[in-house]
């Protein structure tokens, strides 16, 4: 997990970059997110809603499936943000579980305050993964 206080604030900077191009006409709520990979990429991703609210999509899984997509999977820190600092939902819980238990998760607020600081393990107790498939 990085520790350098200037890399998760370059982070969170790219996740708050990320929340201005959020499309969220109905809650008027925007998420930004930014993935950081083993490899040093950062992907990022706004929240995109929908009329049919089931077709909207998260900041966080709209980053982490950019990364997936262009073959990274090793996930070091994830940088969430929203106005007031809100956790990721149960869903984007799940898909950061997929990739890592240990990844870092911050979660700060649109002044680039990091309000929470935790891992996906933490963020995620008893997280279904692919090794639990294997005990079926």
């Amino acid at each position: 997990m990085p520790e350098n206080r200037e890399a998760l604030a370059a982070l969170i900077e790219e996740a708050i970059q990320a929340r201005s191009r959020s499309y969220a006409p109905y809650s008027n709520y925007q998420v930004g997110a930014a993935v950081l990979t083993a490899s040093g990429k950062v992907f990022t991703g706004a929240n995109v809603e929908n009329a049919a609210y089931p077709a909207s999509m998260c900041a966080e899984r709209v980053a982490i499936f950019k990364a997936v997509s262009e073959g990274e999977k090793d996930f070091t820190a994830i940088a969430v943000v929203t106005s007031n600092a809100g956790m990721p939902c149960g869903g984007c819980r799940q898909v950061m579980a997929e990739f890592g238990l240990d990844t870092l998760v911050l979660i700060a607020d649109d002044r680039g305050n990091i309000v929470r600081k935790l891992t996906v393990r933490e963020l995620l107790p008893g997280a279904f993964t692919p090794e639990d498939l294997a005990k079926a």
